[in-house]
């Protein structure tokens, strides 16, 4: 097969069956930069790569697993004129990738939107070290062979890959299973959430989009689903009308268990942006791009940014900081909690939040159920708001803070809490009536590998088993009150990974944060993350 026949394969495969996304190519565009998804009318990230921030991602190693990959210069023709993206290695499965042989366009611009280095066009992170794998063609690999790309990309710079980029999906008809539904059970999402926990790595999800037909591994627990924002005003604040999301009541009950979690969690964790961004092909040709699959790298590439900082901190022995900076659970925590809902209205009440985003039917956080039932920590279509990268910093930057003691106003832990007791964060300052606290509380889900010979890894043909998902619950209490009869916010939700409070202070007083062990469905003891945001009093 010719190199331009492959190229034009690999090309059908990602648009066709795979791709998350819709891409045109068009002329080139020059006002780009008033576009770009990197400014305060996107993530607001570009701050960060200038002094005194100086984040780029130097360092950090990051993954990218997909149906193709990105052209790697020095081995592939491909990119022989465009250097924008510089991977760390390139590989077929779990094997070193061969020259000229499975790059994919869809592949390379996902890479850029994280680590371009063309200077008009920079990724998030562009000086991440990306190791991509490409899965090859769908005639000869599913889930399996999903699941092995992604633990050999885990598996990279000995180990410590901080976040794995998912812009492809698997169809449902494709599941082995018999009548295959989104129950959190199909292998490559066992294998997503086994993932996590044992390589301590957060995976990020293109959400499903469209009509659907994509949807696995989006009913997963540990990872982070991604839908995509358009522009509203210059400003990504809306989510786009082509995400996958219930219109009514029956159109929803039609497809859940199909395109929706069958126990009804919400599949979005995250709004990013991914309507009509500007990106480079492997020829050096702009291409226009629409869809998760470029919303879901935004999210991937920040977690470099924030882990470069984190491990900056480390190595100075900056008091507050330890390794559980790296845990993958904080930083799904910090990047729910430090997300866009409702724009600040300059008093700080707001958290400092930089734009309201509206769902596709124009609704804001504060008309949604996540904000008016405490058993739905997580909204349908928004999740828990906009990626904000500048926002997120801010959040990680405060610190681990341990409950031993009184803690600020903003910070974050990791810790473990025992069956039938609870952990509590006596806030040292009095809160501020009127203003808003954020709070994100986040766990894993337990999957184990069914480890056939003994080797610690996943191998082709072996399993993974469920061992459920133990239940948390989180509560703002005044820090006098006794028990949680009296708490002034909940989040209760009784089958998710996720606790999220997001709600006004009644009046100025002192609080406390409380985490409660609910319900054991497998260990005694439950690792998690914890990640708030409050406004003292003034």
């Amino acid at each position: 097969m010719t190199h331009d026949k492959q190229m034009t394969m690999a090309k059908k495969i990602s648009w066709i069956l795979w791709g998350l996304s819709a891409s045109i190519l068009s002329a080139p565009v020059f006002a780009f930069i008033l576009d770009s998804s990197l400014g305060t009318n996107g993530i607001d990230v570009e701050r960060l790569h200038k002094a005194p921030y100086n984040l780029t991602g130097r360092k950090i190693a990051i993954g990218q697993v997909e149906i193709g990959r990105p052209g790697m210069f020095g081995l592939d023709k491909a990119v022989s004129v465009n250097r924008s993206v510089s991977l760390a290695a390139a590989f077929q499965r779990n094997e070193p990738a061969k020259s000229n042989n499975g790059i994919d366009p869809h592949a390379q611009n996902v890479a850029g939107v994280m680590v371009s280095q063309d200077k008009a066009l920079p990724g998030v992170a562009p000086q991440a070290r990306l190791f991509s794998s490409a899965v090859g063609s769908t005639r000869t690999s599913g889930q399996p062979e999903e699941c092995l790309s992604a633990q050999h990309v885990a598996g990279q710079n000995g180990g410590d890959v901080r976040a794995i980029n998912f812009s492809f999906g698997e169809p449902l008809n494709r599941d082995p299973r018999p009548d295959a539904m989104l129950d959190g059970k199909a292998l490559l999402t066992l294998c997503i959430d086994w993932s996590s926990r044992v390589h301590n790595s957060l995976y990020v999800i293109a959400g499903n989009q469209g009509k659907g037909g994509i949807p696995i591994p989006t009913d997963n627990f540990n990872a982070i689903n991604v839908a995509f924002s358009s522009r509203r005003g210059g400003i990504f604040s809306k989510v786009d009308v082509s995400n996958l999301a219930a219109i009514n009541e029956g159109f929803a009950r039609r497809l859940v268990g199909k395109e929706f979690n069958l126990d009804g969690r919400p599949s979005i964790a995250l709004v990013a942006p991914g309507s009509n961004l500007t990106l480079l092909n492997p020829d050096g040709r702009r291409n226009k791009v629409t869809g998760t699959s470029f919303a879901a790298p935004h999210v991937t590439a920040t977690v470099a940014l924030l882990q470069e900082f984190g491990d900056r901190q480390i190595k100075a022995r900056k008091p507050n900081w330890s390794l559980s900076s790296r845990h993958h659970e904080v930083m799904k925590a910090v990047l729910l909690n430090s997300a866009d809902k409702i724009k600040d209205d300059g008093k700080g009440f707001q958290l400092g939040m930089a734009r309201t985003l509206i769902d596709k039917q124009n609704r804001n956080w504060l008309e949604s159920k996540a904000y008016q039932d405490t058993k739905i920590p997580l909204d349908a279509q928004m999740g828990s708001g906009h990626l904000n990268a500048f926002r997120a910093y801010q959040q990680f930057s405060s610190g681990q803070w341990a409950p031993s003691q009184t803690v600020p106003s903003t910070g974050w832990d990791y810790r473990t809490v025992n069956f039938g007791t609870a952990t509590e964060y006596v806030l040292a300052k009095p809160l501020q009536k009127g203003s808003f606290v954020s709070i994100t509380l986040a766990w894993d889900r337990l999957v184990e590998l069914n480890d056939k010979n003994q080797n610690q890894q996943y191998d082709l043909e072996e399993t993974f088993s469920d061992r459920g998902l133990n239940n948390l619950d989180l509560y703002l209490v005044r820090a006098d009150a006794p028990n949680i009869a009296v708490a002034v916010c909940s989040s209760t939700s009784d089958i998710d990974s996720v606790e999220h409070i997001y709600c006004p202070i009644p009046a100025n007083g002192n609080y406390k944060i409380r985490v409660q062990y609910q319900k054991q469905v497998n260990q005694p003891t439950q690792p998690y993350a914890l990640a708030w945001w409050t406004v003292p009093v003034r």
